[in-house]
């Protein structure tokens, strides 16, 4: 049996929850992975009861729950804090503004999350980490290694009690690797690994589309992290063959803007190479959903939603359980 085919809410927020999941069923999807943002999932209301109702309410679209995401809050853990945040966060989480403040505030939102998919029953969470280093990235004026190291050993000091949290519940926290987040690529990721001891409640939300354009081997990812892959986004994105006046960097011009050089698009519309991220799934025996992130700022998003669960079943496909030439051998 082929993977289960979900819908994250992320992108359909401004939609009340009972509505989306009508949605999500009637584009065809298995489930849904639920976003802490709308009222698709409020972890303030989130005690036991209201994480029944929420159960009930999948129930009543027949429709399966495998992983929330927090990735708003999850960026604030660790990041660089400024007006920008406030537009993403709670006001409970953001309250006065002080950076310091909103950190401490997002990390105990990050522990109340896991308590909340601990209560409907989940593993995994999904998320960003924000990074207080991002702004070096280009390294003028001159980055040291020291300076480098100094935001991984933020990073681990501010995430380290939080997965310490997530392991005694049994839940894990699936980042995902991503521009702005203190893993980006597959170097960055591997010191990311390293800076919090490997810690066994932290793995990757695996999703191609933010390797693509960097030129970052995203195959390769799924092997070298075979292990740590604990939930998957199935997202497209295109980029130029030929110079653009906006470069990868995004030129602070906004996304869906014909001048750059790099957009995301619907499954299958894109560049990203699904055939052998399928292969590489099933090499890694990776047996959860497949989450269809859907961003495409030229194309009309229920079209889209609908094709791209269309795309996912028709790409995924269970492996073989034997060579294809054993019917040629003799007994």
């Amino acid at each position: 049996m082929a993977r289960p085919v979900t819908l994250f809410t992320g992108q359909w927020a401004d939609l009340p929850i009972e509505t989306m999941l009508q949605k999500a069923k009637d584009f065809g999807y298995d489930g849904v992975e639920l976003c802490c943002w709308g009222d698709h999932m409020e972890i303030d209301k989130a005690d036991q009861a209201y994480c029944d109702e929420r159960k009930a309410l999948l129930d009543k679209y027949d429709l399966k729950l495998f992983a929330i995401s927090n990735h708003l809050v999850g960026q604030c853990v660790c990041d660089n804090i400024d007006e920008r945040h406030k537009n993403i966060l709670p006001p409970h989480v953001w309250g006065d503004g002080d950076p310091e403040g909103v950190r401490q505030r997002a990390a105990e939102e990050m522990i109340k999350t896991g308590k909340a998919a601990k209560m409907l029953g989940l593993d995994t969470v999904i998320g960003f980490t924000g990074s207080s280093i991002w702004h070096m990235l280009y390294s003028f004026p001159p980055a040291s290694q020291e300076m480098i190291d100094k935001g991984f050993e933020d990073f681990a000091r501010r995430w380290k009690p939080i997965l310490d949290e997530y392991q005694k519940m049994g839940v894990k926290f699936a980042l995902e690797v991503h521009p702005t987040e203190i893993a980006f690529d597959i170097e960055s990721t591997k010191r990311a690994l390293k800076a919090i001891d490997n810690h066994p409640a932290f793995g990757f939300n695996y999703d191609p589309s933010h390797f693509g354009y960097q030129h970052v081997d995203y195959v390769k990812f799924i092997y070298e992290f075979s292990d740590k892959i604990f939930h998957v986004h199935m997202k497209d994105v295109y980029w130029s063959d030929v110079p653009m006046t906006v470069g990868v960097f995004g030129g602070h011009v906004d996304f869906g803007d014909n001048r750059r050089y790099w957009n995301f698009r619907s499954l299958g519309r894109g560049k990203i190479d699904f055939e052998n991220i399928i292969r590489a799934l099933n090499d890694i025996k990776y047996n959860g959903p497949l989450s269809v992130e859907w961003e495409d700022s030229g194309m009309n998003r229920e079209a889209g939603a609908e094709e791209a669960c269309e795309f996912v079943r028709f790409s995924d496909f269970v492996p073989s359980d034997i060579a294809f030439d054993d019917a040629m051998q003799k007994e």
